[in-house]
């Protein structure tokens, strides 16, 4: 390797761990709360170093995103390979989103709204998401597992008020957050499917659920 070409690696491995790091310390702790000297003095490099990487800390929030927003896409992209029909997938990212959401503190999703670049670039992708859910639907639909007679257009904008609620309000200060989470997404999926589907989602949940009291036990 030339050392243009060995320099260009060595930026780019420095790059990766700024996102990584970062991404860690703001969903942990929330975003506001960290600065851009927290993160600097968590990898042991200077924050001029930093700043030549990332201009200002929205920019280094934007890739953090970015890089979340990449490997949730290849990971459903390797559940769709894997699956027989299109809610083992849905399941299987439910499983993925409570444990992204165990793990992110709620101040990472108040706080993201004080970064207006950011948070336009996060609504957009939403928009993005709910066009390939439908479309995600209709397949569904094809393989007998949800119901034809779903406007899912309507169903799929109140899932998205639902979890903006479950944000913005103090029900997770009253009920478990996984109780929350559940009763939403268990209720939603199962208004919409089949005798077919119906039998795929018990089966899910009770293994989900007795995987749970498991590790309550452990």
């Amino acid at each position: 390797m030339t050392e243009h070409g060995k320099d260009v690696s060595q930026r780019a491995d420095l790059r990766e761990r700024i996102v990584v790091a970062a991404m860690e310390a703001f969903r942990t702790k929330g975003i506001k709360s960290i600065t851009m000297d927290d993160i600097a003095a968590a990898l042991g490099i200077s924050k001029r170093t930093l700043y030549e990487v990332f201009s200002d800390k929205e920019s280094l929030l934007k890739e953090c995103i970015l890089k979340a927003q990449g490997d949730r896409d290849k990971y459903l992209q390797q559940v769709y390979e894997e699956s027989h029909n299109v809610l083992e997938v849905i399941l299987a990212v439910f499983q993925k989103s409570i444990e992204m959401f165990h793990q992110t503190n709620k101040r990472f999703f108040e706080d993201i709204k004080k970064y207006p670049r950011v948070h336009e670039m996060m609504r957009a992708r939403q928009d993005s998401d709910s066009e390939k859910t439908m479309s995600f639907f209709k397949v569904g639909v094809d393989q007998g597992i949800f119901r034809p007679d779903v406007n899912f257009a309507i169903v799929n904008m109140l899932v998205r008020e639902q979890f903006d609620v479950l944000l913005n309000t103090d029900i997770c200060n009253e009920y478990p957050f996984i109780e929350v989470y559940e009763s939403i997404m268990f209720t939603y999926i199962r208004g919409i499917s089949t005798e077919k589907g119906a039998k795929v989602l018990e089966d899910f949940i009770q293994e989900y659920r007795k995987n749970r009291i498991e590790e309550k036990e452990e």
